[in-house]
């Protein structure tokens, strides 16, 4: 099943948003901004090219400079 996010403008609307899909019997999740980055963060590694190997003195270098 897929899901919808959805941001409301402020507290009175996600009241009011969860108030009535609560009605609906709809399960309703909130989400922490710092959850939001990790789903961000976890499509970005999803996403990521995997077949390409980086020396670890390349990534020292880049480290350090």
């Amino acid at each position: 099943m897929e899901s919808l996010i959805i941001t409301p403008k402020n507290k009175v609307e996600q009241k009011l948003l969860s108030d009535l899909l609560a009605k609906m019997n709809v399960k309703v999740a909130v989400l922490t901004d710092e959850a939001k980055e990790d789903l961000g963060m976890a499509t970005l590694l999803k996403e990521a090219d995997r077949t390409k190997k980086v020396s670890k003195e390349t990534i020292m270098s880049k480290l350090r400079g």
